[in-house]
């Protein structure tokens, strides 16, 4: 009797292409994976008027933000770590807003006593709030990258750069919450090409020499003190030309000048990011595209000349 013959051949051919497209399937969800983790600390922010378009919930550690500003005025983000998870947006709006907006009120009247005693009025809340960094200062147009490193809690993120009126951006709108989870990014900055040392006794101390192309910034702050401006130091990059005069600079750069980081900011200048306020001891990083031409970094502190919080170089193309 003739056996049928089986043919285990292709059925071996057709198992063998299964178990192949199976690992290639198991091998790019683990690629996506991988990805996924390593674009984990990449927090998009938009603003297009008085907003800020991004996430309400990020991961703890280092993040990396790219803070796009596609209205037609100038503005920054800084991020406070609340004290409190309870603090709600009627805290915000209601008792700490109405006060910066008063006190504005009476400097821009020349009515200095009154605008202190309207400060005065600040939540008790406030003084215990806590600086995480954040971009400097950016132009229309322009795209600031900053990383820190952020512990879990509740963060204000917020803009008081101030409109054509006086008024606080945060008034109209612009500030958000942020929640930090308890779910370390896997995220280290790379080496940065240059190092900047901050302090209130010593100013800045930079004595690098950048050049034309990508550069990465580490700002480290030596100390943290609050000046006249009830604020601290920070460290904003700026392109300007022939036309600018780095003295009504340094005086708009102060908040609590009438005309201080008013709109329309001062002609000449490219605001290009920077890093805001930190605590003392703490690091933040930021990069930024260098063209040939003069630049300068400068603090957002009362009469930041005089505190060596200035300090101006050149990027040549040699």
């Amino acid at each position: 009797m003739k056996l049928k013959k089986t043919n285990y051949g292709n059925w071996g051919i057709i198992l063998l292409v299964l178990l192949t497209l199976a690992c290639k399937n198991d091998k790019k969800q683990e690629e996506q994976t991988e990805s996924n983790q390593k674009e984990d600390h990449l927090i998009e922010v938009v603003t297009r008027s008085m907003d800020f378009q991004t996430v309400d919930t990020v991961r703890s550690g280092w993040n990396t933000f790219s803070y796009k500003n596609l209205s037609g005025e100038v503005h920054f983000f800084i991020l406070d770590k609340l004290p409190s998870d309870t603090i709600t947006d009627a805290d915000i709006t209601n008792h700490l807003m109405p006060v910066f907006d008063d006190g504005m009120k009476y400097l821009i009247e020349g009515k200095a006593d009154s605008a202190m005693t309207a400060f005065g009025k600040i939540p008790a809340w406030f003084n215990d709030v806590k600086r995480f960094g954040g971009t400097g200062l950016i132009s229309p147009g322009e795209t600031a990258i900053s990383s820190v490193n952020l512990t879990p809690g509740k963060y204000l993120m917020e803009c008081y750069v101030k409109g054509t009126n006086g008024e606080f951006h945060s008034s109209h709108g612009m500030w958000k919450f942020i929640t930090v989870i308890d779910e370390p990014t896997n995220f280290s900055p790379v080496e940065a090409d240059h190092t900047i040392s901050i302090s209130s006794t010593d100013g800045y101390v930079f004595d690098a020499q950048p050049k034309p192309g990508k550069n990465r910034f580490k700002v480290n702050f030596i100390d943290q003190v609050p000046y006249e401006h009830f604020s601290g130091h920070d460290v904003n990059l700026i392109k300007y030309d022939s036309t600018a005069n780095i003295d009504s600079l340094v005086h708009w750069m102060n908040w609590m000048n009438p005309t201080g980081l008013m709109t329309p900011s001062p002609s000449g200048f490219t605001f290009l990011g920077g890093m805001n306020n930190c605590e003392a001891g703490e690091t933040g990083y930021f990069e930024v595209d260098l063209e040939s031409g003069n630049y300068l970094l400068i603090s957002e502190t009362p009469k930041a000349d005089e505190k060596g919080m200035v300090k101006t170089f050149v990027v040549n193309d040699n």
